[in-house]
């Protein structure tokens, strides 16, 4: 989503010597790609930042091949955090 974001999945893929991989800058709600083109789509821990996730669902299985895979690791919660998760005193 981001230009650091690409940098460091290029850092990435170089030092791992990956060839078969491509980045493309944009937002999981409308993929930059035609429709049944990849054959595996990876999201670790991105679809729980969309609003709209029925729409990212979507776009991954039209952006798949048909017998393609689409990998998910994401956070599930089955209540809200307290807000001491987002508020830390600092001393």
């Amino acid at each position: 989503m981001t230009d650091e974001m690409l940098a460091v999945a290029k850092e990435n893929q170089a030092r791992s010597g990956i060839s078969n991989a491509e980045f493309l800058k944009g937002h999981i709600e409308t993929i930059p790609l035609l429709d049944s083109t990849i054959d595996v789509i990876i999201s670790n821990c991105v679809i729980n930042l969309s609003a709209d996730k029925d729409r990212v669902l979507q776009e991954g299985y039209r952006v798949r091949k048909p017998g393609g895979r689409f990998a998910i690791s994401d956070i599930v919660l089955p209540r809200a955090l307290p807000p001491s998760v987002f508020y830390q005193k600092t001393v």
